[in-house]
């Protein structure tokens, strides 16, 4: 892969980055005093002020508000709900802006590698928008391009959460955000850098090599760089497309899905952290549909054998009503200061997150419950007491496990799937080891170039 240019965090770029976002959290922080002096309903228009700052703002803080609102006690309920409704909205780059962008990652003649490139944005998400491509070898591709000045928009804007993160502590927060923060922080940054994406591409391609039905792009690495990404185009249907289709498709979509989520954690310890639904597509060929394809891969995280070990255990001790093993889970998280009320509160989370996994029988994620509604309750009750108990400081490595795990749930509501999931997490797990799985992480690492630093 090329690295082309330098982009560095430019001081005029973050300073236009706070000006233009601290206008808006500005005004949220005014209202938020107001409110709290005046209101009998304080939560509910300080929440409200802030989706209406946020709102008007695009990019990584986007990110950052949504990943806030599936973490149980980050932020009071009102805010979670809130934010939850935020979308990505990034204004796409014109076409004029496009080609300038193309020229600084594949020189001026960048164009004479392709016979056919859609100017028009294909998808666009929060760092970047992706465009369609032929390549000389009559390949189709997508080039994911990213937006100029990210690095210094990323800085900008974890500022802001800085700021979103010292106001909530004046609410009386039920956890500790220092390690949220540098979570989000570090994941936003590898982001940034498409070479580490490529590599996780190739990672995900021998982790889930013997799935015929779970499609990874291949990388064309001659014409990609640390801001481009070119990839092979797989075709595919939007996964809501599937919605009405009958009970037998919607679960042979969930099933792929699952195991394409499961299968790399159980075996070597790494997850694909932003389970949307735009981060997938169904592979249907003559009317059939044959499986799914991943098609986003700059958010990925590895975890260290012990904290796997305590997923699987928490999921074992749950399953067997064992309090010693599910204390032990919880410090091989890293969880500290474990006591009876704390243990019990975190138990109610668990029980919510591992519930469909335990119970070994045909059902879906959640009976009955609305998507948008998902954990909702379950949130609120850990929000109270861990407010009584609190703050409680949460360990880095459960940010992002419990995203994805949120996310993953979320879809199957959508696809309201009706599933063995116990089976299925009995199969992705089955003959893991500790010891075993960093001998599998440090080989296929090496292999594909993805630099962990531990």
């Amino acid at each position: 892969m090329q690295n082309n240019y330098n982009e560095t965090n430019n001081y005029s770029k973050r300073l236009s980055r706070y000006t233009n976002v601290g206008k808006e959290v500005g005004k949220f922080t005014t209202k938020f005093l107001i409110n709290s002096i005046i209101s009998d309903n304080k939560s509910g228009k300080n929440a409200a002020a802030l989706k209406t700052a946020l709102g008007s703002l695009k990019g990584p803080l986007m990110k950052i508000a949504q990943l806030l609102s599936t973490i149980p006690g980050a932020i009071p309920p009102e805010y979670t709900e809130e934010l939850s409704q935020l979308q990505n909205m990034a204004p796409p780059m014109g076409k004029g802006f496009v080609r300038r962008r193309m020229n600084t990652e594949l020189g001026l003649d960048w164009a004479d590698n392709f016979i056919n490139f859609e100017y028009e944005p294909f998808a666009a998400a929060s760092l970047g928008q992706v465009h369609k491509a032929e390549t000389k070898d009559k390949n189709d591709v997508v080039c994911k391009l990213q937006y100029p000045n990210m690095i210094s928009t990323v800085e900008a804007d974890l500022r802001q959460l800085d700021l979103i993160f010292k106001i909530n502590k004046n609410l009386d927060p039920a956890i500790g955000t220092d390690k949220i923060r540098e979570e989000i922080a570090d994941r936003l940054r590898e982001e940034l850098d498409y070479n580490r994406e490529a590599a996780h591409l190739k990672l995900f391609s021998i982790i889930l090599k013997d799935h015929d039905d779970i499609n990874i792009p291949d990388l064309i690495e001659n014409l990609s760089t640390d801001k481009l990404l070119v990839m092979t185009y797989l075709n595919g249907n939007p996964l809501m497309k599937y919605k009405k289709s009958s009970q037998e498709i919607r679960n042979r979509i969930a099933e792929c899905l699952f195991r394409a989520w499961w299968i790399p954690f159980g075996q070597f310890g790494v997850i694909h952290g932003d389970p949307h639904l735009g981060n997938y597509s169904v592979c249907e060929i003559d009317k059939e549909v044959k499986g799914i394809n991943l098609l986003d891969f700059g958010c990925v995280r590895r975890f260290r054998p012990p904290f796997v070990e305590g997923v699987i255990n928490l999921y074992n001790g749950l399953k067997q009503n064992n309090n010693e093993m599910i204390i032990s889970s919880y410090e091989l998280w890293g969880f500290k200061n474990l006591n009876k009320d704390l243990i019990e509160t975190l138990n109610i989370w668990a029980n919510f997150i591992y519930g469909p996994i335990i119970d070994n029988r045909n059902r879906t994620v959640a009976d009955g419950i609305k998507p948008e509604m998902y954990g909702r309750k379950e949130a609120f009750n850990v929000y109270q007491l861990l407010k009584k108990i609190g703050p409680v400081e949460i360990p880095r490595e459960f940010v992002f496990m419990d995203r994805a795990a949120i996310g993953l749930g979320s879809v199957f509501l959508h696809l309201n799937a009706n599933l063995n999931l116990h089976n299925l997490f009995e199969e992705a797990i089955s003959g893991f080891d500790a010891e075993s799985l960093l001998i599998k992480q440090t080989e296929i690492f090496e292999k594909t170039g993805v630099d962990y630093g531990h």
